[in-house]
């Protein structure tokens, strides 16, 4: 595997950086998670947009126009000769000094990896996932706004580590306050009585590029959408729940902290979405070649 570090495509075993880079000593950085579907990388300039978005947040002048970032990614798919897969890309502070600082950090790293991913077994996309609510919760949006993708993923971490020890593959964060906000990469969805309800940004979810293609999906099959605040309650009645993600896609849940959604079984609202977002994927994105 090739992987883009830095101004050229170095062999995987090559493919290191600094012990003084500030993305290794402070995770002060960005990254995006993007998907390639037949030669067609998904809602790209949605994900460079994002990008560029976290950068201007976090006060970090990227020196790669758009068009720059577009044409390596779809290199990197190239270059390892991908047709459908997962891309990282990973923009850095840079090197710097051991400060806290990141005056001294002249210049930021840019490191692109494309390769296969498989998050979940495939049978729970047929039959579903069983996830559990865990104790870590979701950053204060007032001290780390949830919009910014950033290398600071230690908490989803310990949060994931959490739902390991009671034998789940995936875990509901709440925020401060108890509400919802999403789970350790992949945001939450919920159907009741005909509405599909998602946490509201401002609790602590992550405004995703696969949640807001769900959401558009949504509104065209004439569903009614709620962006609110939700309980561990709200997804307790719930008669479906699924989660998104760009690793994930749109996968079914079925049980939440040992209670059963729904039947037990994954609903006709999460079917059809699912179906239609494999129907868009291939159609809506950048084509590699």
């Amino acid at each position: 595997m090739k992987v883009y570090l830095n101004g050229s495509f170095v062999d995987q075993a090559d493919a290191k950086i600094s012990v003084f880079d500030h993305g290794l000593l402070y995770g002060d950085g960005i990254f995006e998670g993007i998907r390639l579907y037949g030669g067609c990388v998904f809602r790209l300039d949605e994900h460079l947009e994002r990008l560029e978005y976290s950068a201007k947040a976090i006060l970090l002048d990227l020196p790669w126009s758009r068009k720059e970032l577009s044409d390596l990614v779809c290199e990197a798919c190239r270059v390892n000769g991908l047709t459908d897969g997962y891309i990282r890309l990973i923009v850095t502070r840079g090197v710097g000094n051991l400060g806290l600082s990141p005056a001294s950090c002249k210049k930021p790293g840019l490191i692109i990896i494309a390769d296969s991913i498989e998050l979940y077994p495939k049978e729970h996309y047929t039959k579903g996932l069983a996830i559990v609510t865990v104790a870590t919760r979701r950053i204060n949006p007032a001290a780390l706004a949830p919009s910014i993708k950033s290398l600071n993923y230690l908490n989803n971490v310990l949060a994931k580590m959490e739902a390991a020890q009671y034998g789940a593959l995936e875990a509901v964060m709440l925020n401060d306050q108890g509400f919802v906000a999403e789970c350790t990469g992949d945001n939450l969805f919920l159907v009741r009585k005909g509405v599909l309800y998602t946490p509201v940004v401002s609790s602590g979810a992550l405004r995703g590029i696969t949640r807001d293609s769900v959401l558009e999906l949504a509104r065209k099959r004439g569903l009614e959408v709620a962006e609110c605040q939700l309980s561990r309650y709200d997804i307790w009645i719930a008669e479906e729940c699924f989660l998104t993600g760009t690793a994930a896609e749109l996968i079914p849940v079925v049980k939440v902290d040992g209670r059963v959604i729904g039947n037990g079984r994954p609903g006709p609202v999460t079917h059809d979405l699912l179906e239609a977002f494999h129907e868009v994927v291939r159609k809506d994105g950048t084509r590699i070649d």
